[in-house]
């Protein structure tokens, strides 16, 4: 009887790792031998971060939030009528020339066919916003300003929630990869609140002019950041540092609360949170072996 054991355990085949052969005879669907955890790696994908790098890295969330701000700081003022609908059509063009002659130097090669693609693009949009001020004007006629003001808050607290603070939601020259879904949604979100705040206004001039400075902004100002920072990452940084002091003037000068929030602010996310990042990497425990998931090494789409 012992001999006939001895036989079987004798002709029972060695058990071999596969991946789709099936159960093995002998051995039980979910065995595992000696081996099993001598090919676990711990923290073999956690990334090491440098404090310095992580607040550089911050710059750009700093960079859109101003941008914000300084919107919502020009709607202030203009609903206050402290800016006329010619200042604020001079103001217009002004951006529109600086960030079309930005876009231009910083895509390259610069070709005939793309200058008359965006001139005929700019063109169409402005005159679509003009035919449609009259509606914005009357478009929230019946709402109370309560409920404007409620909603258009929430809308651009959406809006920076959802953005893509590494990216652009129009497509740049050249990139190969669409916006996100995310992206569209925050695009959506400022729209909207544009025009609840538009249609606060007094004239349909004042409309026209305040719609098409707040999407200049949402639409052109990320696309614009995106190439200049492709275009050479220390003029980014220049130019997020100039913002942000202008910023930070402009709202002293409107609100000292407001100063003091986007203050508070702007450091809380260039300091605090990177160094929390850093402090809490210490903890993170990651473990790899031969129970992952397979993962393809390239990319289905193409």
């Amino acid at each position: 009887m012992k001999s006939s054991d001895g036989n079987r355990i004798r002709l029972q085949p060695m058990w071999r790792k596969v991946a789709y052969g099936g159960r093995q005879p002998g051995y039980d669907d979910n065995y595992t031998d000696e081996t099993f955890l001598e090919e676990m790696v711990m923290n073999a994908n956690v990334v090491k971060r440098d404090l310095l790098k992580v607040m550089i890295d911050s710059v750009s969330i700093s960079h859109y939030l101003c941008i914000v701000a300084l919107v919502v700081s020009t709607w202030t003022l203009t609903l206050n009528l402290d800016i006329d609908e010619t200042t604020l059509l001079k103001l217009d063009v002004g951006l529109l020339l600086v960030g079309f002659s930005v876009l231009l130097l910083t895509t390259c090669p610069f070709s005939l066919k793309l200058l008359t693609k965006y001139v005929l693009n700019i063109s169409f949009f402005i005159s679509g916003l003009y035919v449609l001020a009259p509606i914005y004007h009357t478009l929230t006629r019946s709402i109370s300003s309560d409920s404007i003001w409620a909603l258009a808050v929430s809308l651009l607290l959406v809006h920076l929630f959802l953005h893509d603070y590494s990216g652009s939601t129009i497509r740049p020259p050249g990139a190969l990869n669409n916006p996100k879904l995310t992206s569209n949604i925050s695009l959506n979100a400022s729209i909207v609140a544009s025009v609840l705040v538009a249609s606060r206004l007094p004239s349909r001039l004042h409309v026209f002019a305040i719609m098409l400075f707040s999407l200049q902004v949402f639409l052109f100002a990320p696309l614009i950041t995106f190439c200049v920072k492709k275009y050479h990452f220390s003029l980014h940084l220049l130019f997020s540092f100039a913002l942000m002091v202008v910023t930070l003037s402009v709202t002293y000068h409107l609100h000292r609360m407001f100063f003091i929030l986007l203050l508070a602010l702007l450091v809380f996310i260039s300091t605090v949170c990177p160094f929390w990042l850093i402090r809490i990497q210490e903890y993170k425990f990651e473990i790899n072996g031969p129970w992952d998931e397979a993962k393809l090494c390239f990319d289905i789409t193409e």
